[in-house]
């Protein structure tokens, strides 16, 4: 199972937030490049950025840092935040990016017209605050379910997704298992990425226990900066 160390960009530099909420935010490193390295030193085989910044004004607005990041490390980055249109795939694409995560914009028409072109491309971003989907950076709570909305992606060929759970990311409470476990076992075939709350090797424990399932891989943040968990030893005992 992958652990995934995870870099928010907001204002150029190192954030977290609590909840998504950016009145919420704590600095860790005015250099998200220095941070990358650090985790790549630490043996992260992939990082998880999001330019938070573009997830609120819904365009790039880091793309330079997250270039900046690319070029710095030999271990491969995904994005995510802002990314709402088919240029900016093209953008993140040129710029020697393999991972792009795509939200719920993947499934307007616009958008699914272009499916095939980046396929290789596309991870799906579900975000959801019991269990409905956000929107617009988490601003907007939709009606939609989000296992409802994982299945129309995978309808569209796009079998890895990113799952996030809002109430419970950046409070180092534990994962949403019982979360994980329905969408595992609702939808199968899909190769998911848990996100939210992991704070401890007790959570990513549990969370190898869902391999078998099609859990694939954690992001975990908060719990890297505050000291509660070590990337090498979660690597190395579970990566």
């Amino acid at each position: 199972m992958l652990i995934i160390p995870a870099i928010d960009i907001k204002d150029g530099k190192c954030v977290r937030l609590l909840q998504g909420d950016p009145d919420r935010e704590t600095v860790y490193s005015a250099s998200p490049v220095d941070m990358a390295k650090r985790f790549r030193d630490a043996g992260a085989k992939l990082i998880h950025v999001v330019d938070l910044d573009g997830a609120f004004e819904g365009r790039p607005v880091n793309h330079e840092i997250v270039t900046a990041i690319t070029s710095s490390v030999s271990i491969p980055i995904e994005i995510g935040g802002g990314v709402r249109s088919v240029e900016t795939v093209q953008m993140y694409a040129d710029s020697g990016i393999r991972r792009i995560i795509v939200g719920t914009v993947i499934l307007e028409e616009t958008f699914r017209n272009f499916i095939d072109r980046f396929r290789h491309l596309l991870i799906a971003g579900v975000d959801a605050r019991n269990s409905m989907v956000a929107t617009h950076g988490w601003k907007k709570v939709s009606g939609m379910n989000a296992i409802q909305i994982i299945r129309a992606i995978t309808q569209l060929g796009i079998r890895e997704i990113i799952y996030t759970d809002i109430a419970t990311d950046g409070m180092l409470s534990g994962p949403n298992v019982g979360a994980i476990r329905e969408i595992l076992s609702e939808v199968r075939g899909i190769r998911l990425i848990a996100s939210g709350g992991i704070s401890s090797m007790e959570d990513i424990e549990t969370l190898s226990g869902f391999e078998r399932l099609g859990l694939t891989g954690c992001i975990t943040g908060k719990a890297l900066y505050d000291g509660r968990l070590d990337l090498r030893e979660a690597i190395s005992r579970f990566g």
